[in-house]
């Protein structure tokens, strides 16, 4: 179903064009659209219109038309007067709509399509059956795009990203729920994963003015059949997730750059209590005082540079020494050894993983 601003803005447009005011009344009664204020002195004119057999009548100095989607009454159009030009310009609005009717049809139908597609709700034989019927390319190459904003109801969000990809046959914007907007892309055949991070910004900047809400990016890897459409979606929503976890300070994360913690992600949590345990012998990394907290992070960020760490955190080297020493005694973990800082940083990605999904639960 076309909306009503949609409808509005067309009459809008053909008004400015034309100086004839219209308006647009469903055949439940009800002015879904209008270019004047007080429309709705002709909604029981419209109605009793509903009922004549004519398609086209003067009432009350107005024109009034019928307008169907596939020989079903859908909307009555008004145009105020009822000259020959004032006819002239009703019949033209009419089409106008009537082809708005078909075009939003076609594309709801490629939208139906999209969202099973996504949603690995067809068989294989039924994809490709589809997609010669909607005329959609089955060997391009594709990413999915997820764009978590919370939409508000009037669906402008979604509108925001069909201005971008939307009026492009060949790219789809779609939602299965009420938080986040899907974009499927196709791709040109020199589109890199930088790209796609391009792409993710040029998005994102449609939403920087909102300081209301947070917005973030997420898509999977880039796929070369249709079929696999749905694994990409798959890997943009896993990276929506666990980029939520461990890379927060990030809006737009790719599935390619999750590295080991989309690995943590699908761990069961009994299993990570079982590690923790093992690691801390039943302590938290949360028991940790904020400056050895620090030290830790200062250390990872700097690859395990003792001179480096210790410059940036503006102490003496033997200082630093002194700290590391100091939590080996109470973790048996020398951060200082590869090995043991690897199974340090797992440990308190781990802990990052149990916290959140523990906050999902209340």
């Amino acid at each position: 179903m076309i909306s009503n601003q949609i409808l509005q803005n067309t009459i809008d447009g053909l008004k400015g064009i034309t100086r004839i005011d219209l308006c647009i009344i469903d055949i439940e009664g009800k002015v879904l659209a209008a270019t004047f204020p007080d429309a709705d002195r002709y909604i029981e004119s419209a109605q009793a219109f509903v009922e004549s057999p004519a398609d086209s009548q003067v009432v009350s100095g107005c024109q009034f038309f019928k307008v169907f989607d596939d020989h079903q009454l859908e909307y009555v159009l008004l145009a105020n007067g009822d000259s020959d030009d004032v006819y002239m310009v009703g019949k033209i609005a009419g089409f106008q709509i009537q082809n708005l009717l078909v075009a939003y049809k076609e594309r709801f139908d490629k939208d139906n399509f999209i969202k099973n597609l996504l949603l690995d709700n067809l068989l294989l034989v039924d994809i490709y059956n589809r997609s010669k019927k909607l005329h959609i390319d089955t060997d391009a190459r594709r990413v999915v795009y997820i764009i978590e904003t919370n939409r508000d109801k009037d669906g402008n969000d979604l509108e925001k990203v069909r201005s971008l990809y939307g009026g492009k046959s060949k790219d789809f914007v779609t939602a299965v729920d009420e938080k986040n907007i899907i974009l499927v892309k196709e791709l040109a055949e020199n589109e890199t994963y930088n790209d796609l991070e391009k792409t993710a910004e040029v998005i994102l900047d449609l939403f920087r003015g909102n300081t209301d809400r947070e917005v973030h990016i997420a898509y999977g890897t880039i796929i070369n059949e249709i079929k696999e459409v749905s694994r990409s979606y798959k890997e943009a929503r896993m990276a929506l997730d666990v980029g939520k976890i461990f890379f927060e300070e990030k809006h737009v994360i790719a599935y390619s750059t999750l590295g080991i913690g989309r690995l943590i992600y699908q761990l069961p949590i009994p299993l990570c209590k079982m590690f923790i345990k093992e690691i801390f012998d039943g302590k938290s990394p949360d028991d940790f005082d904020e400056e050895t907290l620090t030290t830790i992070n200062k250390f990872f960020e700097n690859n395990l540079n003792v001179s480096e760490t210790s410059r940036q955190l503006y102490i003496h080297r033997n200082t630093l020494v002194y700290r590391l020493d100091k939590l080996q005694k109470s973790t048996g973990l020398d951060l200082r050894i590869f090995e043991d800082a690897i199974t340090f940083k797992i440990a308190l990605m781990v802990v990052k993983y149990m916290k959140y999904m523990e906050s999902l639960d209340y």
